[in-house]
């Protein structure tokens, strides 16, 4: 079948774009100098230009039915789920062929890696991937002095579940300025309160708090410059892992084995307390509480540079 138009369906986040990577971009391969879609939302276009991951994206909502502008592409897949729903808004859009999990397609696998699992669908659909290409270039954007270098905090999570308290990544910055290192603080526009209530806990000046004032792009190059990062399971830990900035990820409720950095990178760190629960919780998962400030200054202290650096 010749196929002209792709269209990969991942409606999500920042941490979901980065560790379906791999799998985008082996479709850049098994397809080059074809029309690459990707269907998720607006806010991830850019960086998902740059990461190589599509040569545009349509802006597209989580599990809402898709644009007419992609019906009947030669191919579509679906990185979204394993469906039902998922696989339903791909096959309602017409294409000539479906790669998904569910139906006949490859078997889902509960415990695997996120990274693993996209591309072992395609390498199941006849499409070669390689699950260590998760690379990406630092974005050429000019940034702050303060930040190259820095200890990068970023406190918020997409749920309560995953919100590390932050009285403690304050004790954090506080003991990283002990030990002279400099700390920038990130976030989204819904992070800003929570980042200047960090700031007002560690002693930081205004102007290291970047909450609020960066694009995904701008937070990446945020990311790149940065010497080190401390955060949550969240799309900034996905980030570090892309541009080889050593961090500590404090994980809970879900296992590092499923979405954290892969053990190959010996300049990451994960946390976790052993313990599963609701990620969507709205209150922080008891596991998450058990990990203390001494273990994240513990495994700071043991952080190897990376590659990059």
């Amino acid at each position: 079948m010749a196929v002209r138009t792709v269209v990969a369906l991942r409606a999500l986040g920042l941490g979901d774009l980065l560790t379906a990577l791999p799998a985008l971009r082996a479709l850049a391969r098994a397809f080059p100098c074809r029309r690459r879609i990707l269907a998720a939302p607006r806010a991830l276009a850019a960086l998902a230009v740059h990461a190589r991951a599509a040569e545009s994206v349509h802006d597209t909502r989580p599990l809402a039915p898709l644009d007419p502008d992609l019906a009947e592409a030669d191919l579509a897949v679906n990185l979204h789920g394993k469906g039902p729903q998922s696989r339903s808004l791909l096959e309602d859009s017409r294409p000539r062929r479906l790669i998904s999990f569910g139906g006949d397609g490859p078997e889902w696998r509960p415990e695997e890696h996120e990274v693993a699992r996209w591309c072992r669908l395609l390498e199941e659909s006849g499409i070669p991937a390689d699950p260590s290409d998760l690379d990406m270039a630092p974005p050429a954007l000019r940034v702050p002095r303060v930040a190259i270098g820095a200890t990068l905090i970023h406190p918020g999570a997409a749920s309560g579940a995953r919100r590390w308290p932050v009285e403690r990544f304050a004790a954090i910055a506080r003991a990283e300025r002990a030990d002279g290192r400099q700390v920038v603080v990130t976030g989204g526009t819904g992070d800003i309160g929570l980042a200047q209530f960090l700031g007002d806990l560690a002693g930081l000046p205004r102007g290291v708090l970047f909450a609020g004032r960066t694009d995904l792009v701008g937070l990446a190059a945020l990311v790149a410059a940065a010497g080190r990062v401390v955060c949550g399971d969240t799309g900034v830990a996905h980030l570090a892992t892309a541009l080889r900035t050593p961090s500590v990820v404090v994980f809970g409720p879900v296992s590092p084995e499923r979405w954290g950095p892969p053990a190959d990178r010996p300049w990451h760190r994960a946390l976790w307390a052993g313990r599963t629960g609701d990620p969507h919780a709205d209150r922080p998962d008891p596991g998450l509480l058990e990990i203390q400030v001494a273990d994240v200054v513990a495994a700071l202290g043991r952080l190897e540079p990376s590659r990059a650096a």
